[in-house]
């Protein structure tokens, strides 16, 4: 496939072939690569493509767009397609409610990300305030004994 790079026995263009040797920059798919048409996804998804479309209007699913308009489902929008799908079916749950369950989804996801975000945050100002600290500081520890001081009794007798 063009832009993938070569596995490690060679292939096209790779070492193990006459004039490899030299690897193609790589291209990496992730779950979120938009790279289904809307054929293809709805055929993933158990889906008729119609079905694919009146959920993009509702905005239960919101495919990425080509230069001409059209559909690419990623791996992450087929997934989200099977769970909107099992919320209806298996569940009951009507279009709308699947629509504000996975606004509340998301919103857990980013809440979740800017704990972890302040967390760090806080992390580093903590060990950025103990950096700063004195090294010459010594633990003490409080006593509640009772001490009776005395002056010594001087040479000439006197206190």
């Amino acid at each position: 496939m063009p832009g993938m790079t070569d596995g490690p026995n060679g292939g096209p263009g790779g070492p193990g072939l006459p004039g490899g040797g030299s690897r193609r920059v790589a291209y990496q798919l992730t779950e979120y690569t938009p790279v289904y048409v809307i054929s293809v996804a709805a055929e993933l998804s158990g889906l008729h493509p119609q079905t694919l479309r009146q959920y993009d209007r509702l905005g239960l699913v919101s495919p990425d767009r080509t230069a001409g308009r059209g559909r690419r489902y990623s791996a992450r929008d087929i997934d989200q397609l099977r769970e909107v799908q099992r919320l209806s079916q298996e569940e009951g749950i009507n279009l709308a409610g699947i629509k504000r369950i996975i606004e509340l989804e998301n919103q857990v996801t980013a809440l979740q990300s800017r704990v972890a975000e302040l967390q760090g945050a806080a992390e580093a100002a903590a060990a950025a305030v103990h950096a700063s600290y004195r090294r010459d500081l010594v633990p003490y520890q409080q006593s509640s004994a009772l001490v009776v001081w005395r002056p010594k009794p001087r040479p000439d007798g006197t206190r």
